[in-house]
């Protein structure tokens, strides 16, 4: 019996539960994986880049020679760990490496002698790194409905509301671990790599039947260090909007709620306002650095938006749009949900 597995019923697998092994080096996962699966590496960086040059300047079976030396001693404490994590599940374990070599092969055999159902995927992570960059050239995705509205409105906060009653929602500023703005990984874990970004964004994106909808939220280009692949980009340009409206003062209040313990973070918030200098001029900086560092966060965040986020995003006002003032507040989840029901009932392009 083949152990070999292809990606379409690898990922079927996946979605039932089944466990996805990288045996790839931590670098290599680090770099980009199949969201969903754990690193269990054969060689290290260091073994991996030993046997590579093994290979590169002595030739290959040398460097088959010392891998099997290095792996060897591992192989028991190997087996366990993936055991160990493969229990809750009947299905095979699926490993993969980055081309569906050697390093997942070997895995998935000494798995099978152990007694653990594996299966080895064929084309390995390069296959579905391909899979990703055709879905988003292809855009095999449904329609994205769009929120929209000035820097503090509670865009974020009532799609996530939305999500947990049932919407179907892509929330790109949590896949990219950013607020999409110059202070926007303030507090927040490190940003994913655009391969990992592309990854992450495939695997909410394909839940979208092409005759389907979702949510998402009015993004530039790149959200941080990530860009949007640019058929996603020009997605979020092609449908009407949601635009929300709310009061300076609200939107100051919320800006300083998904900013907790700003306190703590004022020497990570001086690059960003120095960056600000082209902009706003030198003086203008100054003074914002001196409310920074007296902690007048509110006057702070005030000038921010008036001065800047403003008028960098008043340009985003769509032709084609529903209009939403959050105020008064017990009465904009229904409103939203109205608006949405409105917008999913248009023939895409309508205004």
């Amino acid at each position: 019996m083949s152990i070999t597995i292809p990606l379409q019923q690898a990922l079927a697998m996946r979605d039932k539960g089944a466990l996805l092994v990288d045996a790839r080096s931590p670098d290599e996962f680090a770099e980009a994986s199949i969201p969903g699966a754990i690193n269990v590496p054969l060689l290290d960086n260091a073994e991996r880049a030993e046997v590579g040059t093994l290979y590169k300047q002595v030739g290959k079976q040398q460097a088959r020679r010392r891998g099997v030396e290095v792996v060897a001693p591992k192989i028991p404490a190997l087996v366990e760990q993936v055991a160990a994590r493969q229990a809750a599940t009947a299905l095979p374990v699926i490993v993969f490496c980055w081309r569906g070599g050697m390093r997942s092969l070997a895995l998935a055999q000494f798995l099978e002698l152990a007694g653990v159902p594996a299966r080895q995927l064929f084309g390995g992570h390069k296959g579905f790194r391909r899979l990703v960059l055709d879905f988003f050239e292809q855009a095999q995705w449904g329609r994205l409905l769009v929120f929209r509205g000035l820097t503090g409105v509670g865009k974020t906060h009532y799609l996530h509301r939305l999500a947990e009653l049932g919407y179907p929602v892509i929330d790109l500023e949590g896949l990219a671990n950013h607020r999409g703005s110059a202070f926007g990984n303030l507090g927040l874990p490190p940003q994913p790599t655009q391969k990992m970004f592309e990854a992450l964004l495939w695997d909410e994106l394909r839940k979208v039947p092409c005759d389907g909808n979702a949510l998402a939220e009015g993004e530039s280009r790149h959200i941080g260090r990530v860009a949007l692949p640019l058929t996603v980009y020009q997605a979020l340009q092609s449908e009407a909007s949601i635009w929300l409206n709310a009061s300076l003062e609200a939107r100051v209040r919320n800006i300083l709620a998904d900013y907790p313990a700003v306190d703590r973070l004022k020497e990570e918030f001086t690059q960003p306002i120095r960056a600000l200098k082209d902009k706003l001029g030198k003086d203008t900086v100054t003074r914002y650095l001196a409310l920074l560092d007296e902690g007048r966060w509110s006057e702070l965040v005030s000038e921010l938006m008036v001065n800047y986020y403003d008028p960098l995003y008043r340009h985003t006002l769509p032709e084609r749009r529903l209009e939403i003032d959050l105020e008064p507040e017990e009465t904009v989840l229904p409103r939203i949900q109205a608006a949405v029901a409105t917008l999913w009932n248009l023939s895409p392009g309508k205004p």
